[in-house]
């Protein structure tokens, strides 16, 4: 299984039917290996950091004291894949740059911080999430 980063919004021609059906590989514009299936195929939409404000309590718990959630770009309608990525890396930095963990760093927080989120929060904010958690669980039955 792959997951990486859209970068850009999915297009819904990428995104229609069924969660099985979609076409991450269309939609990154690469090569599907001959031995993978289109359910090989993830995306953190657009970035793995729209993850990050799925779960904005755990955003404060871990920056802690100085923290400012109001910097953060607001969810559309409850969704984190909407939002351009470069608002969410600006409004990270602003929201961080006076916390106690001080100015979002994707070396020095990322990985910390999306194993501590809250799984439902981010597959309730993000179908493509939501996609990879179904596949995970049918795949370890």
């Amino acid at each position: 299984m792959l997951l990486v980063d859209s970068e850009e919004p999915v297009t819904a021609a990428h995104q229609s039917g069924s969660p099985v059906h979609w076409q991450p590989w269309q939609h990154l514009r690469w090569k599907k290996p001959s031995t993978a299936d289109g359910i090989d195929c993830h995306l953190m939409v657009q970035i793995m950091e729209s993850w990050l404000l799925a779960d904005r309590d755990q955003l404060k718990k871990f920056f802690g004291q100085g923290f400012n959630e109001k910097a953060l770009p607001p969810l559309v309608h409850n969704s984190v894949e909407s939002i351009p990525k470069e608002d969410i890396l600006d409004g990270l930095k602003r929201a961080t740059q006076n916390s106690t963990k001080g100015k979002y760093s994707k070396g020095q927080h990322s990985f910390e911080l999306l194993a501590q989120l809250d799984p439902n929060k981010v597959t309730a904010a993000s179908p493509w999430a939501q996609r990879l958690v179904e596949e995970l669980k049918r795949r370890v039955k």
